[in-house]
């Protein structure tokens, strides 16, 4: 299942990244297709890119209102959310996917505190929305977003001479966040998904009640910690609440359990 998961990630990766002519252009793509929200976190503003990215279409709703962005981008994100909770975190995220690469290159490994992920959504709440509200600006974008520094800051500057020479200190800053949290990714499990993804948090609303889920057999938990091992977000499924927005569906633990006590199950009503 993991090399499936694998080509799933690279796959959605270039499904959200298929105009690669921008990269030579140096332009953004302007086409239809940037009406439509991407699931996963992925910059519009890269030249590559064909989305729209739904948390700086959230921003721009919040700080203009229902004309400058259609609820469609709420909508989609819902049923995506109601279908899988945060499936697209394990399985479509294209930075997700490089976090747990970066992870893999040897270094000491650390833990983050439960309190720590919930940061995520006092990003969620103050920037994407209480902020861009008084602001007018999407802060987010502009200040944390690393997948935007990657794919759009960077390559735009390095493509345009007026860009590169525009460069201030609000490109300087980016730069530093970007690189800090590139670091901490060799010595944390998906840092960023975990404590400051405003998306990972949004979809994380919707696995209480999510149609596909997981559920853990007590009967059959040894408590080995087989699934805290292999969880790429050092979630213990047997231990915590099983609807807990930090799952990311990857369902790796379901694969490993030694004792076959987690299954992939699909829930019509709410359990209490």
């Amino acid at each position: 299942m993991e090399r499936i998961r694998r080509i799933s990630q690279t796959f959605f990766t270039f499904l959200y990244n298929p105009y690669l002519y921008g990269f030579y252009l140096g332009t953004i793509y302007q086409g239809r297709l940037k009406l439509l929200p991407c699931p996963g976190l992925n910059c519009h503003s890269c030249p590559a890119a064909i989305f729209v990215c739904p948390i700086g279409a959230l921003q721009l709703f919040a700080a203009y209102g229902r004309f400058y962005v259609s609820f469609f981008v709420m909508g989609f994100l819902g049923i995506i959310g109601a279908i899988g909770g945060r499936i697209v975190c394990g399985w479509a995220c294209p930075f997700g996917f490089l976090q747990e690469l970066l992870y893999k290159i040897p270094a000491p490994k650390l833990s983050i505190p439960k309190i720590v992920e919930k940061l995520r959504y006092v990003v969620l709440i103050m920037l994407v929305f209480v902020i861009a509200y008084y602001t007018k600006e999407p802060w987010f974008c502009k200040i944390i977003c690393p997948a935007g520094t990657i794919e759009a800051g960077i390559p735009l500057v390095l493509l345009n001479s007026d860009l590169y020479q525009m460069a201030g200190i609000l490109f300087v800053v980016k730069l530093s966040v970007l690189i800090l949290l590139l670091a901490s990714m060799l010595f944390f499990k998906r840092p960023f998904c975990r404590t400051l993804c405003p998306l990972g948090a949004l979809y994380g609303l919707f696995n209480r009640i999510s149609f596909f889920r997981l559920e853990v057999d007590k009967e059959k938990c040894i408590h080995c910690g087989t699934c805290l091992h292999v969880c790429p977000v050092s979630y213990d499924i047997s231990q915590d609440a099983v609807s807990s927005g930090r799952c990311i569906r990857c369902f790796k633990c379901q694969k490993n359990c030694p004792e076959g006590a987690i299954k992939i199950v699909a829930r019509t009503q709410l359990t209490q």
